[in-house]
């Protein structure tokens, strides 16, 4: 029955998105649907693999943030330089950063493998060096995790590099940022933190389904980057634990996709595919009124994590909600979902349904306060 169960929801998903190929999940996109697990419309488009940058541009509403192809070019260079002749580089910088007293390590580039291939070959290496715990040293690169994100199995295609030796392993985390004098910009290291941490958890994962203990994959990752205002890398550790409470705490509150599924009307769908220019052949008013159909639940902070922040908020504006005034006060506003409605509440001129009795008395005590103070 679980057979059944699982193919149908594949298929779900696959006429969601359209005949076009699906849009694998990566770190970032974890750490921002767990940092805002009730909003069903990006977990049903990130389980369906749909292209939410194209679906966002489609309709008008591309997101304001998004890196420059030369800031990616930049950053495949600097991981090039720091990977090179086996990693001889990073290794530089993890003996001076962990003291250790080893001089060489092995090195395993697992995408050589073939990316069918990767994850079991993943797998098997992690589980001959956590056997073996004999104090050698590995580098692994291009390493394919999973992950379970409600109910629907994710899989990690990172640039990044596990390193294990006796034993312990490490995630070590290659951005493109610089660290001047010791010191990198807060907002970005806070983002690479997010997105290390869910490949930690992917790798404890990982090792307690191999029969390991999870806690030898260390919660101090690695970040690299270009030291001052050069090119040459170095190091530094970054604790996670804070990220993986959250992300763990997060993950298990979220929905598991296929009751998702069952909420959605039967003739929604997110198809983009293309034409003969390339362009989506589906029109833009058609798509926003698709997505409109799914809910959402906007909140500041998606701005800096979503690429569907700008259409979500353009919807909460629209009908008033309270989404617009953050997490916190609409959790504190809970069940009035509307600005005016509030309003209405606070200055008496709208009598509360059943079960607003309460935050009706406490609004308006807060509007009396406020007059108050105003005379």
């Amino acid at each position: 029955m679980s057979t059944v169960r699982d193919r149908a929801v594949v298929i779900r998903l696959d006429e969601l998105r359209g005949p076009v190929p699906a849009r694998p999940h990566d770190a970032r996109a974890i750490a921002a649907l767990a940092a805002n697990p009730g909003c069903t419309r990006r977990a049903v488009m990130d389980a369906a693999g749909v292209d939410k940058d194209l679906t966002a541009r489609h309709v008008g509403f591309p997101a304001p943030f998004g890196q420059s192809q030369f800031a990616i070019t930049r950053g495949n260079v600097f991981e090039a330089l720091v990977k090179e002749n086996g990693c001889a580089e990073l290794l530089r910088l993890l003996r001076e950063l962990l003291d250790l007293p080893v001089e060489q390590v092995g090195y395993q580039d697992v995408e050589s493998v073939g990316s069918h291939l990767r994850h079991s070959h993943t797998r098997a290496l992690i589980d001959r060096a956590a056997r073996q715990d004999d104090g050698s040293a590995v580098f692994y690169d291009h390493p394919l995790l999973s992950l379970e994100i409600a109910g629907h199995t994710s899989y990690l295609e990172p640039d990044v590099v596990a390193f294990q030796i006796g034993g312990r392993f490490h995630i070590v985390e290659i951005k493109s940022f610089g660290m001047i004098d010791g010191q990198a910009e807060p907002d970005k290291v806070a983002a690479a933190a997010r997105q290390a941490a869910v490949y930690v958890l992917a790798l404890r994962t990982l090792m307690a389904d191999l029969g390991h203990d999870p806690l030898r994959v260390s919660h101090d990752v690695v970040l690299v980057c270009p030291e001052n205002f050069a090119n040459r890398p170095t190091a530094a550790l970054v604790d996670v634990r804070k990220q993986l409470s959250v992300l763990n705490r997060q993950l298990t509150r979220m929905t598991r996709i296929e009751q998702l599924l069952q909420g959605l009307p039967a003739d929604v769908t997110f198809d983009l595919a293309p034409g003969e220019d390339g362009v989506p052949t589906r029109s833009a008013d058609e798509l926003a009124q698709a997505l409109m159909r799914v809910p959402a639940r906007y909140a500041p902070d998606c701005l800096s994590t979503c690429d569907m922040c700008m259409f979500c908020r353009h919807e909460a504006r629209a009908c008033g909600s309270t989404d617009l005034l953050g997490r916190q006060v609409r959790d504190q506003l809970g069940g009035v979902s509307g600005v005016d409605e509030a309003l209405g509440l606070a200055e008496g001129t709208r009598e509360p349904a059943e079960g607003q009795e309460e935050i009706a008395r406490l609004l308006r005590l807060a509007n009396r306060l406020r007059e108050e103070s105003l005379r």
